[in-house]
């Protein structure tokens, strides 16, 4: 059976089927940094998780999914129930699906290829599949991109800074709050910044709220919630933001 438990020891790099769906429900998880030699899709019907890739965290509400190129070391974290599904592809058998890491919006269409492929036997015959296969990959290679990734600096100056932020231990303050605490000026950080994620500092923390706020408000979070932990002075302070950044307001984003 494809549908598993959070608790359910599975390796797709095992099984031998050009194709293996994995699909499972999980409250709570961390699957550690670790990478297949299989090429993986992930995707939450229901839930948000979190994804630190390639030196970056992307978010993945229901509308979102996550390409993952075999070889390439990443983490998935869940810290609500999540319904997930991932896809495993054994890139020597298709060539023509995507070489580097991308975030794609899910239609309705693809939603339900992926839930149809992630609970397929783990022996399916594949030739049998092919035109779901064709219609599949069509689709994945014509999705939209999503920009909901967000760079992380390697200075070691500013690692203990990014362990709390990820820790959910303190949110990413103004550019002069952050220097002092971090012991550099506000120059140097702002050229850290510049050089390593290619963004200046505000712009990195307002994709770093975004982000959060589209977590929170995947996990059920009110406005008013999210507005209170994420340091806005009012919820319509924080509709405001969020329209600026997505073009629409939270509740019609999330729907």
């Amino acid at each position: 059976m494809a549908l598993v438990n959070e608790h359910h020891p599975f390796n797709p790099d095992q099984l031998d089927n050009p194709v293996i769906g994995f699909a499972a429900r999980t409250a709570h998880h961390d699957s550690g940094m670790h990478q297949h030699r299989m090429s993986q899709l992930l995707y939450a019907p229901s839930g948000c998780m979190s994804i630190t890739l390639d030196n970056k965290q992307c978010v993945l509400p229901p509308t979102l999914a996550a390409w993952i190129p075999a070889g390439i070391q990443h983490c998935a974290v869940m810290r609500n129930v999540v319904a997930y599904r991932s896809i495993f592809f054994n890139p020597d058998y298709f060539a023509d699906l995507p070489d580097q890491v991308v975030v794609i919006g899910v239609n309705e269409l693809l939603k339900a290829m992926i839930e149809r492929i992630a609970f397929w036997p783990w022996d399916e015959n594949i030739e049998q599949q092919a035109p779901l296969l064709t219609l599949f990959q069509q689709e994945l290679l014509s999705a939209p991109t999503e920009n909901l990734q967000l760079p992380f600096p390697c200075d070691q100056r500013l690692q203990h800074w990014l362990e709390t932020l990820k820790a959910g231990k303190q949110l990413p303050e103004p550019l002069n709050i952050m220097s002092r605490h971090v012991g550099a000026s506000e120059k140097t950080i702002s050229r850290i910044f510049q050089q390593e994620t290619g963004m200046p500092y505000q712009s990195w923390r307002q994709q770093w709220r975004l982000l959060k706020a589209i977590e929170l408000l995947a996990e059920q979070h009110s406005v008013m919630q999210v507005a209170s932990a994420l340091g806005f002075s009012s919820d319509s302070a924080f509709v405001s933001f969020f329209r600026k950044q997505t073009g629409t307001t939270p509740g019609q984003y999330i729907q």
